[in-house]
């Protein structure tokens, strides 16, 4: 962004300020919650911002007038003072401006919603069943950490106790900016259970990560569904379930087709099934409108692809190792027990300065 642009965009959030403000001061935006949090939310945005912003401006007004007054002064006490304050000025305002900048990094308008996870085995057979659960609750365990509710959605185990599939959902605040990055292929390497020479094996997991979208937000036509019911089983086709109580929807226009057999219920199985369909639909159409901006496209990192190798997880070195970002940690049974914080930090802050470095 040149300074004339960015001079307009910050005029341009003062004027959405202003606005803000306004709405705020109607009494009847308290009636409806959901909007009110969100204007809330961006309020609080807002005046973190201007608040850096004008401390930005005044300290650089200030080292201004200051140098101007060591050139003039010859005192050599408050000489010495000037040129302290001067020195402080100058270790502030980079701290400042970089606050400010990283304020005017446009944001992912999906990263305050709560999200849809999905874990496959991909290669290796039981051993990454086994490590599908191993991340499926390592997640959870993350969840619980910072307050959130995880709802499980669909599962189908395997005859060791690990997972052939698992979707699972985690609501709490800005969910989906902490977990985004997690979208691709995970590998292990370790002595499986099942291995009786003791060889390192290697095996992949995908795991997928969609914003949960609203109904108000991607309008799911009901011309376009298709569901179909069947009998829900388990482990090697055994029943589990007397009646007809699993759904599969599809939406007609692309074929892509969500099945859930969680529920007892036809009906709760029908509408978990729709709000994966409509997230994954939407991810879909984002992925499409984002192909369409090469230079967009050029600057993303960890795409989420589930043909991308995002993460090494090697048991015999205790090291994590995620390659996207250059990011290495020895601490394997910390991680899988969700001690994921200081992992998703080190991402935020090598993926916010290389936005930084794009401005």
């Amino acid at each position: 962004m040149t300074p004339s642009e960015i001079a307009s965009h910050i005029e341009k959030l003062r004027q959405r300020l202003g606005e803000v403000k306004e709405k705020l001061s109607d009494p009847s935006i308290y009636s409806r919650q959901d909007e009110c949090r969100k204007i809330s939310r961006e309020h609080q945005k807002l005046e973190d911002f201007f608040k850096n912003f004008n401390s930005w401006t005044s300290s650089l007004a200030q080292l201004e007038e200051n140098r101007k007054m060591l050139g003039a002064e010859q005192d050599e006490e408050l000489k010495a003072l000037i040129t302290a304050d001067i020195q402080n000025l100058e270790n502030e305002t980079p701290v400042l401006e970089k606050k400010i900048r990283l304020s005017l990094i446009p944001q992912d308008p999906n990263d305050s919603k709560n999200i849809i996870v999905e874990i496959r085995p991909a290669a290796g057979g039981e051993e990454a069943s086994l490590f599908t659960a191993e991340l499926f609750r390592m997640y959870q365990r993350y969840a619980e950490s910072k307050g959130w509710k995880t709802e499980l959605l669909d599962l189908t185990t395997s005859g060791m106790g690990g997972m052939k599939e698992v979707v699972f959902s985690i609501a709490g605040e800005n969910a989906y900016s902490r977990i985004k990055y997690e979208g691709g292929v995970h590998r292990v390497q370790r002595v499986p259970a099942t291995e009786a020479s003791g060889r390192i094996h290697t095996s992949t997991v995908t795991v997928s990560v969609l914003p949960e979208i609203e109904e108000m937000e991607f309008d799911l036509k009901p011309q376009d569904l298709k569901f179909d019911v069947f009998r829900s089983s388990g482990n090697g086709g055994q029943s589990v379930n007397t009646t007809d109580s699993a759904v599969r929807a599809t939406h007609i226009p692309t074929g892509i087709s969500v099945a859930s057999q969680q529920e007892k219920s036809q009906h709760k199985n029908k509408a978990i099934a729709i709000r994966i369909l409509r997230s994954k639909l939407y991810e879909i159409q984002k992925a499409a409108e984002d192909a369409k901006n090469a230079e967009a496209k050029r600057s993303q990192t960890g795409t989420g692809d589930r043909s991308e190798k995002i993460r090494t997880y090697n048991f015999h070195q205790n090291r994590v190792t995620d390659h996207r970002f250059g990011i290495t940690i020895h601490n394997i049974p910390g991680i899988l027990d969700g001690d994921l914080d200081d992992l998703f930090d080190q991402i935020t802050l090598i993926e916010c300065e290389r936005k930084l470095k794009a401005l």
